[in-house]
């Protein structure tokens, strides 16, 4: 089975193949050549992940300011304050 491109892989395909990839590498039984072009993969695999999560705590930190703007704005009109 050909590996797909890592930059169309979901979030966890590409967390679940690079345990994939941890799991290979700490068997320690294929070539050099082999562990090196999975190493690489794996390094991959990792700042794609990475480059999910920055983009997930961004969406999470763009709707915690808009929740926080709009409870700041909708308290000015609260009666008896």
């Amino acid at each position: 089975m050909p590996t797909p491109e890592i930059s169309a892989l979901t979030y966890e395909e590409a967390r679940d193949e690079l345990i994939r990839v941890v799991g290979e590498l700490e068997q320690g039984s294929i070539t050099l050549e082999e562990s090196i072009a999975l190493w690489e993969r794996g390094e991959a695999l990792a700042r794609h992940c990475e480059e999910w999560l920055i983009g997930a705590k961004a969406r999470l930190d763009a709707a915690r300011a808009g929740a926080v703007a709009s409870n700041v704005s909708g308290a000015a009109g609260v009666p008896g304050e």
